[in-house]
């Protein structure tokens, strides 16, 4: 199992990567006491869903239960089964403040200062020094926005920056509504329909005869060519923007034959490059009679 323990001071940052983590496929837990890691750890272990990538935020909020996050780290070491890794987010006190300042959020500690936000920053700073020196990453957001830092997490821990795009191919019948979580939507209506074949009406577009008749039109052909290399164009795009779900949808009158093929050969267009791609047919079962 990979764990990582995300921690540093509070404005710094944590939230923005915890966001990266969960969008590029770890499990997340924020604010997490200490002393409970392990027995997270071995909760995970015992699920069915197989959990192998873990991120736990972990900071000054827990309170006095902070310090036991020596102990956890030292436990969590020791298992030869867990790859534990420390991430420090840090930023200088003038940026910490300034940030407090423009999202009028209160710093955790800033009452027991009696509102005075540098000496609570002081105190937190001192209390994670130590764990500063076990850091395994550290990372400064001083002069880092927003985007620039989820960049940055995501090149630190994907081969890839593919990886943090997921690409659902989704199939619809425009007679049964336009799904409202499609980023993208192509009509497909304008290709011979399979449906006025006798054999082929009740069959979908995930059988090989539908598709053959579907992609036997040079119409068919040069639309998915054109779309292919739009979609292709704009991929890289999205992942630069740090976008972590593409929803690209494909409809035709009934959902059950033209789309699905354009959603099943697109699925296996963009699998082929290596991008993490699901299908879903929304409509498929539609009329169905069983």
């Amino acid at each position: 199992m990979q764990l990582l323990i995300v921690t540093g001071m509070s404005g710094a940052g944590k939230s923005s990567v915890m966001d990266v983590m969960e969008d590029i496929g770890y499990y997340c837990i924020d604010n997490i006491p200490p002393k409970l890691i392990p027995r997270f750890v071995d909760l995970c272990r015992q699920s069915e869903s197989a959990i192998t990538k873990v991120a736990v935020a972990v900071d000054i909020r827990t309170g006095d239960m902070f310090a036991e996050i020596f102990h956890s780290w030292q436990k969590l070491k020791s298992d030869s089964d867990v790859d534990v890794k420390v991430l420090f987010i840090d930023a200088n006190q003038r940026v910490l403040i300034n940030r407090y300042k423009e999202t009028r959020r209160k710093h955790p500690l800033q009452e027991k200062f009696n509102g005075n936000i540098s000496a609570a920053i002081d105190f937190e700073n001192n209390q994670l020094s130590q764990l500063r020196e076990i850091a395994d990453f550290y990372i400064d957001t001083s002069e880092f926005a927003s985007a620039h830092l989820k960049e940055h997490i995501k090149s630190m821990f994907l081969e890839r920056s593919s990886d943090s795009l997921l690409i659902q191919m989704m199939s619809f019948g425009f007679k049964y509504g336009i799904p409202t979580d499609c980023d993208l939507v192509f009509d497909v209506r304008c290709l011979p329909n399979p449906y006025y074949v006798d054999e082929l009406r009740p069959r979908t577009g995930c059988e090989q005869s539908v598709r053959d008749f579907v992609m036997g039109f040079p119409q068919s052909q040069e639309l998915f060519t054109k779309l292919a290399d739009l979609i292709d164009y704009l991929i890289p795009l999205y992942i630069h923007e740090g976008k972590s779900q593409l929803v690209v949808g494909f409809g035709c009158t009934g959902g059950k034959h033209r789309s699905i093929t354009f959603a099943e050969l697109m699925a296996k267009h963009l699998s082929e490059k290596d991008y993490r791609v699901q299908k879903y047919h929304r409509d498929i079962t539609k009329d169905r009679k069983f």
